[in-house]
């Protein structure tokens, strides 16, 4: 049977995964081994963008040699495509999808799991999160010119972070041994073109390096970057309450229209410094230094149409409303830094291999400022005709108001400063073993993980005083009134500077409102700390052809969480005063397992364990009253909450095709244990916030009993080397992952949910397709992206759960290379304008529909 599926696969047609994995090396069958020496890299010239081969043939040869699940990118990869990021790179590797913002990819999504419970690092160093919700990092953050590899680990082994439900990312850098010459460099220009909003990004990028020193001893990589993209993304606002209009007909309308134009600068810098010291071959030494800055500077304006009452002159789609008007301006900033130092070793100790590496890294979300005006009508002031016979749908104002009709309603100022640090230590010792047929070997080890997560919002919001006016027609200004390709027309905007400079020249014209201000900056305000003691054994067992890694991990976790309680009597200037702790210790046993049925036919298995500790703001103990509600509400987090456990079944069979290729079908089931779940409590009775309180409706996350994520993965590549010149310069790359899943348990509310529950951010549907032909100096490549819906809201019910629709990207790539150190670049990012859209219950019902348009970049690359 083997024979005859080796046989089939042979003779059928050669595609396969463009991307191999790089995770632990481990011994390559001779033949093998044979191949991956003589397609080695490092014997060819060093072309960066165009000559992929080497670097495809070096991928697929690691995976190879994988002795565990693997996927990863390479560099002259990543800059194949029109990547602005690593989440974007990584996009690409079979199972994994992107949440965005903006257009670009933000935080990586593996096999359909939360980024919240997928382990990043750098360098092998746990990365931390900017964002103040939860552990997600953000990989947009990072420019992917600073990347040497990003590889994907999709099933743990025992010397790993056991907090990766989802899986492990590691973001690797260049180091000087890794070219392995006394000097390299390069350099990258590129300019573009916006469609929508006609600007022109730009960014550029150095990386010098080289080994010195006695015998090449010492090693240093510099790489800098710096890039600016003025950003355009036009936002259809709908609705997510669609009502019914009147008993008599049940026509179903929504209940709100809005139109929001983002304008915005994203400006990311980013350094790696990278210093290696090599006395000897058995001693490696070794300093890592890395700083990434991500800046958002955002005016957002916006007008809708709510309120509706009074319907008349109804059809199935149409007819008119009495409603209100709001015209807001939001003006935003947002600094993100991510530093990082590591340092260590590898030294040959008695029988065996000691490795020691430490590190600290900060990152930081810094929001300087967070500030809207909102000028609104009265309730009924305006005579509205719609139109749902399409989509977007059509609110139009029958009459146009006077712009004095437009009062302030509000102003708010928001800022919020969100740390998290980390301070991180391990040790690894590897023994080999005289056992089985050689290559085996023995490690254990430890690591230390503190980690400190801070979060401060200063939010103050200011109504009208009673007396003063203060109207649109002060502030207002005519922008483009072009919307959605003339599909709309978008009225006056709000002058944000104008309007800051009227309440200046007119003191008194606003008063704070003390209530709402204070609730919303202490509820977001916690301090969480975590300690992570891990140690962990395992082996490396080879018999002939079947490889057996074995092993167990123990974790200890300690959390301590402090935050505040808020009644109507708390001031602005409460400190901590609610207090959380909890510790457990765990056991992550695991087997990974792989079968050289042939030099060209690998099977593989495994059965992992893994932890997802809850979020901090999930476990920071605020508790916010409200007694102005019937019944009194409660919101409060929840110290106590379980982490979720998992259990994970993996299985692949790969087939290596003759030259270059490689074709894998593969399958996985994960089983959670205690999934979050953010739950409402009704009835309650006790004390909260030192308040005795009855019938209280207290929202709060909660654990549910369990989940099931399973799936299969396909994955296909090759180059038709066969064919004929010029032909044997095409090739094509494509993989697709299906995925089913759900939660199972009961979401306690209003109407409770009990039985099957979906899980956020679980596409059913993933999958990559490329087409490309290089030969002759030239490269082009098309890449087309695809993910279909996924849960980002759980609603009450499942009518009022909200989704993320589906989206397919294509995006171009050409390059010319003219000499060796020469080569011209331009692509084309999103040709089909493909929207970001949302919609609640079924797709008709629209939430909201944000496209962003083509952009274009050209450029030159060096290298040396």
């Amino acid at each position: 049977m083997i024979k005859t599926f080796r046989a089939a696969l042979a003779a059928g047609v050669a595609v396969g995964a463009m991307l191999g994995g790089v995770a632990q090396a481990q011994t390559v069958p001779a033949t093998a081994a044979a191949t991956a020496a003589a397609a080695d890299p490092t014997d060819a010239p060093d072309i960066v963008v165009t000559g992929t081969r080497a670097g495809e043939r070096k991928a697929i040869e690691e995976k190879r040699s994988a002795d565990n699940f693997v996927e990863a990118i390479f560099a002259n990869d990543v800059g194949k495509l029109p990547d602005q990021n690593v989440a974007e790179a990584v996009r690409r590797i079979p199972g994994l999808s992107v949440a965005n913002d903006q257009g670009e990819g933000r935080y990586v999504i593996v096999r359909g799991i939360n980024p919240d419970l997928v382990n990043v690092t750098l360098n092998g160093m746990t990365l931390p999160a900017p964002e103040p919700e939860g552990r997600q990092v953000k990989l947009d953050d990072i420019p992917s010119a600073l990347i040497n590899a990003v590889v994907v680990t999709k099933s743990l082994t025992a010397d790993q972070d056991a907090n990766a439900i989802g899986g492990s990312v590691d973001i690797r850098t260049l180091s000087a041994f890794d070219r392995n010459k006394p000097y390299f460099a390069d350099a990258r220009a590129a300019y573009g073109w916006s469609k929508l909003n006609g600007k022109h990004p730009y960014e550029g990028d150095v990386q010098v390096g080289g080994l010195f020193g006695p015998d090449g001893q010492f090693g240093a990589v510099l790489s800098v970057n710096y890039s600016k993209r003025p950003i355009e993304s036009e936002n259809f606002q709908g609705s997510t309450n669609y009502r019914v209009a009147t008993a008599a007909n049940g026509f179903v309308v929504p209940d709100q229209y809005g139109l929001r134009d983002y304008n915005l600068t994203r400006t990311r810098k980013g350094a790696v410094l990278n210093l290696d010291w090599r006395p000897s071959d058995t001693t490696k030494i070794f300093l890592r230094g890395t700083y990434s800055a991500f800046d958002d500077s955002e005016t957002r304006d916006q007008f809708i149409i709510d309120n509706q009452s009074a319907f008349t002159n109804q059809t199935a789609t149409t007819g008119t409303f009495r409603g209100r008007g709001s015209v807001r301006v939001r003006r935003r900033q947002e600094a993100d830094t991510t530093k990082s130092v590591q340092g260590g070793g590898e030294f040959a100790v008695g029988p065996g291999q000691l490795a020691i590496s430490g590190g600290y890294a900060r990152a930081q979300k810094r929001d300087p400022l967070r500030s809207e005006y909102n000028f609104r009508t009265g309730g009924t002031a305006l005579t509205v005709n719609y139109d749902v016979s399409d989509a977007p749908y059509d609110f139009v104002p029958g009459t146009t108001l006077a712009q004095t009709a437009y009062t302030l309603n509000s102003v708010n100022y928001d800022r919020r400063l969100a740390v998290e640090r980390l301070a991180q230590g391990r040790v690894d010792y590897t023994i080999p073993l005289a056992f089985g047929s050689g290559g085996s070997s023995v490690k254990i080890g430890g690591k230390y993980l503190d980690r400190h997560k801070t979060n401060n919002r200063d939010y103050q919001t200011y109504g009208l005083t009673a007396g003063r006016t203060f109207t649109l027609a002060n502030v207002s200004y005519l922008g483009d009134t072009s919307f959605y390709g003339g599909d709309y027309s978008f009225g006056p905007r709000i002058g944000y500077d104008t309007a800051e400079a009227f309440l200046a020249a007119n003191p008194g014209t606003v008063t704070l409102n003390a209530a709402g201000s204070v609730n919303n900056s202490l509820a977001n305000d916690y301090d969480v700390k975590e300690r992570i003691i891990a140690g962990y054994a395992m082996a490396t067992l080879k018999f002939d052809r079947l490889t057996l890694v074995p092993g167990v991990r123990v974790e200890h976790t300690r959390d301590r969480s402090q935050a505040k309680l808020i009644t109507a009597t708390t001031s602005a200037s409460s400190g901590f005063n609610s207090f959380g702790s909890k510790q457990y210790t765990d056991v992550f046993p695991g087997l990974n397992a792989r079968y050289d049925v042939a030099d060209d036919l690998v099977l593989r298995a495994a059965v992992t364990t893994a932890i997802g500790r809850p979020n901090y703001a999930q476990l920071a103990p605020f508790v916010s009253v409200d007694t102005t509600t019937n019944p009194v509400s409660v919101a409060q987090g929840n110290p106590d909450l379980k982490p979720y456990k998992a259990l994970n079944f993996d299985g692949a069979i790969e087939y290596y095709l003759p030259g270059q290729g490689l074709i894998s079908v593969g399958g996985f089931y994960k089983r959670l244990d205690d999934p979050i779940y953010q739950q409402v409590l009704l009835g309650q009775t006790g004390s909260f916030a030192g308040q005795a309180l009855t019938n209280a409706s207290v929202s709060t996350p909660l654990n549910i009993d369990k989940a099931k994520v399973y799936g299969i993965e396909v994955n296909l590549q090759t180059r038709f080397t066969f064919l004929p010149s010029p032909l044997d310069g095409f090739g094509v790359s494509a993989n697709y992952t299906r995925i089913w899943g759900d939660g199972n348990g009961t979401v306690l509310g209003a109407t409770p949910r009990t039985g099957d529950i979906p899980l956020f951010l679980q596409s059913k549907h993933v999958g990559t397709a490329q087409l490309f032909y290089e030969k002759y100096g030239f490269a082009v490549r098309a890449a087309y992206s695809y993910r279909s819906a996924y849960l980002d809201t759980l609603g009450a019910t499942a009518a009022q759960d909200q989704y993320t629709d589906r989206n397919g990207q294509l995006d171009v790539n050409a390059s010319y290379q003219v000499t060796p150190e020469l080569t011209f670049f331009a692509n084309a990012t999103n040709l089909t304008d493909a929207p970001w859209r949302r919609y609640i219950g079924t797709k008709a019902q629209l939430v909201e529909r944000e496209r962003y348009d083509l952009s274009v970049r050209w450029g030159a690359q060096l290298h040396f």
